[in-house]
């Protein structure tokens, strides 16, 4: 059985912050029912959910060496839907409020680096691919490729590093690398850690394991970009040969209209008048007109640039012209979250923005709505569209990243398509897509089959566990 170490700063459902943590809860497990021993590591933070604490393992404490001096490391265990995880423990670096953000943030996760290779002694688990995941761990290949990869037991292990999202990249201090690792300067005057007179975590993780992939082919390719490569789309061409786009999915179980709890009705494609059914009741609990013929269009999003905010605000006021309603939840920058306050006030009939993040309404928002804006400056994958897609919400995006990969345009001729997309980041083409998709709503027989298209997207983890067994078949 082939064995795989997942690193990652983050994890469903102990605790996450996005994307990353959604991956590291859904794709191990689907891999352990593919046959694959899969196993997590994350650090041991004060905000994971006590239902989980309560029934942590303890297993044992060592001292993890970072640069001068020997730091405590406890080391806890826990299984959850036939996945193991295991939990760095150090009050010191992860007894805190938040995740991350912190002046200390090279050396807290230059401990979690190295305590993640140490420990495989210590547990007896010794993985044929050790899975990293995001700068937080790019220190960890690093490590076994400069250090441990002499050491007997640990002989022959691969490396992957996975990218989801390039533009947060770990950047410190050079004096790093002897304070917190114990090198020399060398990794650094080589440039293989160099970035922008900087020691880059994300820059080692690219540069030391086996294979790289990020979640999907699109991103893959503009990565390669200097537009989207963010300093290092040289560095990804030359390693072009090793990198691979696995698009996400999304947990099938968890966002299902016909059995999620959070909605006021559950549907199917074969039952799917009662989708209007959440629309009215949202409706009714939002304080807007309960009114079936009005095309209610959702944003659940961060309220940031990187989403697109500002392609929305500009053209806000031309599109709230039109007969619609819009329901936003987010929260983020504060001027686009004033921004969305003051339309409600002036549009009370027409919008609601709920300037906070509630999992309950979200869910609710996904099966009310007709159609899902997300038209991002750049994707890696997103999730949004994926969730709007399997409750026939139908999504309206632009084409970059994952977004492209997802999301098919509504073809007038052929009657295919699950979406409506523009190509360049400009407000009007967002609006000539949200008019269009507009018309098309008030043709049932297209709007149907639409939302047919929509639901039986596949975008499963099953299909994107497959994708990595092949990149692991490509290791040995």
């Amino acid at each position: 059985m082939r064995k795989v170490l997942f690193v990652a700063s983050e994890a469903a459902p102990f605790i996450k912050t996005g994307g990353l943590g959604d991956v590291m809860g859904a794709l191990p497990k689907t891999l352990v029912q593919k046959g694959i021993d899969a196993r997590v590591i994350i650090p041991k933070y004060q905000k994971i959910k006590h239902e989980f604490v309560k029934d942590f393992r303890f297993l044992k404490w060592i001292t993890v060496p970072v640069g001068w001096r020997d730091s405590y490391c406890g080391i806890f265990e826990y299984e959850y839907e036939g996945v193991k995880f295991y939990f760095i423990d150090n009050e010191y670096y992860f007894n805190r409020e938040g995740l991350y953000g912190y002046y200390d943030d090279a050396e807290r996760f230059a401990f979690f680096d190295r305590a993640v290779l140490i420990i495989l002694k210590e547990i007896d688990f010794k993985p044929d691919i050790i899975h990293c995941n995001d700068w937080q761990t790019g220190m960890t290949p690093v490590l076994y490729k400069l250090e441990y990869s002499k050491d007997p037991f640990y002989y022959d292990i691969k490396t992957v590093f996975s990218i989801h999202n390039l533009l947060f990249q770990g950047t410190f201090d050079p004096e790093i690398l002897p304070e917190l690792f114990g090198y020399d300067m060398e990794p650094f005057l080589n440039k293989s850690l160099e970035l922008f007179g900087g020691v880059s975590f994300m820059k080692g993780g690219l540069n030391y394991s086996d294979k790289i992939t990020t979640v999907s082919n699109s991103y893959a390719a503009e990565i390669k970009s200097p537009k989207y490569g963010e300093n290092l789309d040289g560095l990804l061409r030359c390693r072009s040969n090793d990198l691979w786009g696995i698009l996400n999915g999304i947990d099938y179980k968890e966002n299902n209209p016909e059995t999620d709890p959070y909605i006021f009705e559950n549907y199917t494609l074969d039952n799917i008048e009662r989708k209007s059914v959440n629309k009215e009741k949202l409706q009714e609990q939002l304080g807007l007109p309960q009114r079936k013929d009005v095309p209610m269009m959702a944003v659940i999003s961060r309220l940031t640039p990187q989403k697109g905010m500002d392609l929305i605000t500009n053209i806000a006021d031309r599109l709230l012209q039109h007969n619609i309603q819009l329901v936003v939840l987010g929260t983020g920058d504060r001027g686009y979250e004033d921004h969305f306050r003051n339309l409600q006030y002036r549009y009370r009939d027409k919008v609601v923005s709920y300037i906070d993040f509630d999992e309950k309404l979200a869910h609710k928002i996904y099966a009310a709505a007709d159609m899902f804006i997300m038209p991002s400056l750049f994707e890696p994958c997103g999730l949004g569209q994926l969730i709007a897609l399997r409750y026939g919400t139908i999504p309206i995006v632009r084409e970059t990243g994952g977004l492209k990969d997802t999301v098919h345009p509504y073809n007038k001729f052929s009657g295919e398509g699950n979406g409506f997309s523009f190509a360049n980041y400009n407000a009007w083409e967002l609006l000539i897509s949200i008019e269009s998709a507009i018309a098309c709503y008030h043709n049932k027989s297209i709007w149907n089959g639409l939302i047919r298209y929509a639901m039986t997207s596949d975008n499963s983890w099953e299909k994107a566990a497959d994708g990595y067994i092949e990149l692991y078949n490509s290791l040995q």
